[in-house]
């Protein structure tokens, strides 16, 4: 099967499937594009309906076959579904429902909250928004280029990292190693949004041993030094795109 993965730098859902490729052991053509430059909306990147709309926004893109798969979480299922190597996902399932509530949590009440702190935080330039499929991201885009912050949204956003990271200290309590079951794309999902809060956020981690024994655990597995190490810049947990939406769990 021929795969081509378009991705930005190895933080936030490019985080999720280059570390799910490693980990898979799959073979793919890597291509980086600059997320924060709207490389994703531009005419080299294959675009279908669900890539335009998809609830990331600026996330990777993978091709399998001609076939173009937006949203990280579900192309990691995808990977997990297609190819042999260690499963990201638990057979269980209840325990895998379990890891997919906590990646939609993740989804939808995390990332939008780091992209938007993490955007405000780095700046990105202005763009030609009619390449932009979704009028929300295009209107947020806009207003992140031009520096408008909304004061309350970036308050609100802190306190959702600070509540994100206190469950997951509170998932480590019963002494397990990982969030859901064993290793998983809860693990990376988390990981991807969060890195990047701990110099945003650093009040979130204070005193949060659990969860930072928990980073460097999963910061010491060869799939996750992999995906790292694809970075072309000093510091990737510092590079941002407008993410989610603004915010569907309140």
């Amino acid at each position: 099967m021929a795969l081509t993965l378009y991705h930005g730098q190895p933080n936030g859902p490019s985080f999720t499937v280059l570390a799910a490729v490693a980990e898979k052991g799959v073979e793919a053509e890597h291509r980086l594009i600059d997320l924060a430059a709207g490389g994703r909306h531009a005419a080299d990147v294959p675009r279908n309906r669900e890539v335009d709309m998809s609830i990331e926004g600026e996330g990777p893109v993978l091709v399998a076959d001609g076939e173009a798969m937006a949203d990280s979480v579900f192309i990691a299922c995808y990977l997990d579904d297609a190819f042999a190597g260690p499963a990201l996902r638990p057979a269980d399932p209840y325990t895998r429902w379990e890891m997919m509530s906590w990646c939609r949590y993740v989804i939808e009440r995390i990332a939008p909250a780091a992209a938007y702190l993490g955007v405000h935080a780095a700046g990105v330039p202005a763009i030609d928004g009619t390449t932009v499929a979704s009028d929300d991201l295009r209107e947020r885009w806009a207003a992140a280029a031009q520096g408008q912050a909304d004061e309350a949204r970036l308050a609100d956003s802190r306190s959702k990292i600070e509540a994100g990271v206190a469950r997951v200290e509170a998932k480590l309590e019963d002494g397990r190693q990982w969030l859901i079951g064993d290793f998983s794309i809860a693990d990376l999902e988390t990981y991807a949004w969060l890195a990047g809060m701990r110099a945003i956020v650093p009040q979130a981690f204070a005193g949060q041993e659990l969860t930072k024994q928990w980073i460097e655990r999963l910061e010491a597995r060869p799939a996750v030094q992999a995906a790292l190490a694809r970075a072309t810049v000093a510091d990737p947990a510092a590079v941002w795109a407008p993410g989610p939406e603004i915010n569907r769990w309140g």
